[in-house]
């Protein structure tokens, strides 16, 4: 299956660098390019893309307001967003996690990395670039999101073994890992994470892994 993609970039050299990356792998396609958040939530709903490469400083709407609109449109539903950036900062990281995006990279990322991370978050997976490490998001993902559902009545939805599962989730596990640290098999803690996402609604396990921390079912250790 190809994977489609659409580069959101201000700068033309740039968008020109990553199509001409992307378009030398034979399952990704690019199938658009948007210069400004407005151009790259318009394309996001023309072009059928299935995963968005999207800059964070763009005049007018920028990425994170763009990515927000885009995760929050039902018809949109299967679009996942790489947030590319120079902005590398803990701040821009969780603004992009919690607007929706499924992954982080800085701009400085090496060609065999950015290939790897689209696939990845295009298989429904979630990415972080290295500085965006669990100590980053426990930092930040800890401090109240006053639009967040939080507690209990948020928790409510998940049964006890799916917020057992959610917890490691958020502490950074993978499946297999899960799976070694309750003694079930990969395939059923596979089949609890992808419960619990869709009883809470994450899009992927980044969204997972905020939901873990605005409930706090993972609390930060600092």
């Amino acid at each position: 299956m190809t994977i489609r993609v659409l580069l959101a970039d201000d700068q033309a050299l740039l968008r020109a660098t990553f199509r001409l990356l992307l378009d030398g792998e034979p399952d990704i396609t690019v199938v658009g390019e948007a210069a400004s958040g407005e151009e790259a939530v318009a394309l996001a709903r023309s072009s059928r893309a299935d995963l968005i490469l999207m800059d964070i400083r763009m005049p007018g709407m920028d990425g994170i307001e763009a990515t927000r609109r885009i995760t929050g449109d039902e018809d949109l539903a299967g679009v996942r967003v790489l947030v590319l950036t120079t902005f590398d900062t803990d701040d821009i990281v969780v603004a992009a996690l919690r607007a929706g995006a499924s992954g982080f990279l800085g701009k400085g990322v090496d060609p065999g990395e950015l290939l790897q991370a689209v696939r990845v978050i295009a298989a429904g997976e979630s990415l972080l670039s290295p500085s965006a490490t669990t100590a980053l998001i426990e930092r930040f993902l800890a401090q109240p999101d006053p639009g967040a559902v939080t507690g209990e009545a948020a928790l409510g939805v998940l049964t006890g073994r799916e917020r057992e599962i959610t917890a490691l989730v958020g502490t950074g596990l993978a499946n297999n890992e899960i799976a070694d640290r309750l003694g079930i098999s990969t395939a059923t803690a596979k089949t609890h994470v992808n419960r619990a996402m869709m009883k809470t609604g994450a899009r992927d396990r980044a969204q997972l892994v905020v939901f873990a921390y605005e409930t706090g079912l993972v609390v930060s250790r600092r």
